[in-house]
């Protein structure tokens, strides 16, 4: 059943439409209460969500209207899966069709067999009828009697009667355009976030949210146990009995293309590999944005896309709302709030910093003081990609401090990402970006390994990577990183030299608390050696040279 969903967005209007077929929910999935609804998988994205009757229109009837609507990429990949799922169906109905055609005239030809054979069976019969008694024909007028009412019955009706199918439960043949009742939407599980992504309230429609990005509200809790609750775009924190908190998805319902930008001003500080992309997609989005970056031939291309100039951080921080930042290490953050014309010559009271840079828990948590310190308000956000997903949109952010900016940051980190977690006290998502980054280092620095050991034993590199590749191991990191290295394209997507510094924090890190990483440590050393033959500035595959030499 193909339909369009229209999503409510309440006093600011709706969201584009989007299209869908409804299926069956999983088993462990209950149906939330209140309007009658539908469980709607989209096409072009592995979301799907409950959604009201009233918001759900036939494809074919409001299909050009929705294509004037929404012209965005994914949008389009949506529509040509739409139109593939149409071929495929037809193709079926036409085999279907030639098939009955067949089956039918099978079933004329036997019949007219069985009419020849019944002729001659009746005149075979008529010769006998005079020798056959009164009292049989007597008993053969009860016996046609009965026949009779057994065949005042329609087939389907008889079938109906013989059917030990419960009352009112549809037809096997039905099950797609049946959705279970029941009464919640709520699930306990513990470790990641599996099987299905969680829609939004059926009572609270998400505002402002894109399909492909989910916010994740994590407070630490000493209980391995996690619970995972639908919730609305508020993201609110709710209390178990035990009186711990729990971490909660909201779903989001519109699509990528179609995020309504804030009305705040946004500023940009630093438009390197990362940064360009993130301010590319902000402006694409809608977005009002001032940058800024060091060397201010960078910020030319931005302009002319709609962008405007800053002449310093502490300008772009007092003419704009929200000012995000990303630098490359720990010294160039400090000296962007705290130097000459820096951020925090601009900040007063109601300003909001969100850095989102991958430095050390201690240099977030100063930055965070001296912010506050100055009526600011103060969100950490560092991000886990390279540059191809800076550009894409398809960021994952880790963030940390204020949960009302974290909020006010929703439509931009949906223009920049794909999801968004937000981890609670400043430092924690400094922490966690590290510890994401070094096993990302570790696993680079492993790949490298596993190629020059295999390239020195006469093995083929090239049968190394088609076997990892249908391995569990599996993944476009290792692919796209094996090929820099058969290929010897180096080109940065991820700067060696940043890999190997968030491995030197990483280790740190470990340090503080007394926790060893050995694994880190042996890593760190050979990007060490890496940086020593000049691949400081090529992509992170380049620690493959540290074998070779």
């Amino acid at each position: 059943c193909l339909i369009l969903s229209f999503f409510s967005r309440g006093k600011l209007g709706r969201y584009p439409p989007w299209p869908g077929k409804i299926v069956n929910p999983p088993k462990d999935l209950k149906k939330p209460r209140g309007k009658k609804c539908f469980f709607v998988k989209f096409f072009g994205t592995e979301d799907h969500a409950w959604i009201k009757v009233e918001q759900l229109k036939p494809y074919h009837a409001h299909k050009e209207e929705m294509i004037k609507i929404n012209k965005g990429k994914r949008f389009q990949q949506a529509v040509d899966a739409v139109e593939e799922f149409l071929r495929k169906t037809k193709g079926k109905d036409q085999a279907s069709s030639h098939n009955s055609t067949e089956e039918k005239n099978r079933r004329n030809s036997s019949e007219e067999r069985g009419k020849q054979s019944a002729g001659e069976e009746k005149r075979k019969a008529s010769l006998s009828e005079g020798k056959v008694k009164k009292g049989t024909g007597e008993g053969k007028k009860r016996v046609s009697s009965v026949s009779s009412e057994r065949g005042s019955k329609s087939p389907l009706k008889r079938a109906q009667d013989q059917s030990p199918r419960k009352r009112g439960r549809p037809p096997k043949d039905e099950k797609d355009l049946t959705i279970p009742e029941s009464s919640t939407v709520k699930r306990v599980m513990t470790g990641t976030v599996a099987g299905f992504k969680w829609p939004p309230s059926v009572s609270e429609p998400a505002k402002d949210s894109d399909p492909h990005f989910h916010h994740f509200l994590l407070s630490q809790t000493e209980k391995p146990a996690v619970c995972y609750q639908a919730i609305t775009k508020k993201l609110k924190v709710c209390e178990e009995e035990t009186g711990s908190t729990s971490i909660q998805a909201a779903d989001s319902t519109a699509v990528n293309g179609s995020i309504t930008p804030t009305d705040k001003k946004i500023g940009f500080l630093g438009l390197g590999l990362m940064g360009s992309g993130i301010v590319s997609n902000l402006l694409k989005m809608g977005h009002t944005v001032t940058v800024w970056n060091r060397t201010a031939e960078k910020c030319d291309l931005f302009i002319q896309e709609g962008a405007r100039l800053g002449r310093t951080p502490a300008e772009v921080v007092s003419t704009c709302d929200i000012t995000f930042a990303c630098v490359s290490d720990p010294k160039a953050a400090k000296d962007l709030v705290l130097g000459p014309s820096g951020v925090l010559q601009g900040i007063r009271p109601g300003k909001c910093y969100v850095d989102m840079s991958t430095v050390d828990a201690d240099t977030v948590t100063e930055l965070a003081q001296v912010i506050v310190s100055r009526g600011g308000r103060f969100l950490e956000a560092p991000v886990s990609g390279n540059q191809q997903l800076s550009n894409d949109g398809m960021l994952v952010i880790l963030a940390a401090g204020d949960r009302g900016l974290y909020e006010d940051c929703s439509s931009c980190f949906q223009a920049m990402g794909k999801t968004s977690f937000f981890l609670g006290e400043v430092g924690n998502a400094a922490k966690m970006m590290l510890i994401v980054n070094m096993v990302q280092g570790s696993f680079m620095a492993t790949i490298a390994e596993g190629l020059t050991l295999a390239q020195v034993t006469g093995q083929s590199q090239q049968t190394l990577l088609d076997i990892l590749n249908q391995g569990q191991l599996a993944s476009i990191f290792l692919d796209q990183k094996c090929q820099n290295i058969l290929q010897g394209n180096f080109k940065p997507d991820f700067y060696l030299k940043y890999i190997q510094k968030d491995l030197r924090l990483a280790i740190a890190l470990g340090d503080s608390v007394n926790h060893p990483t050995p694994m880190a440590a042996a890593a760190n050393e050979v990007y060490k050696r890496a940086k020593a033959l000049d691949q400081s500035d090529n992509d992170m595959s380049a620690v493959y040279r540290a074998y070779i030499h």
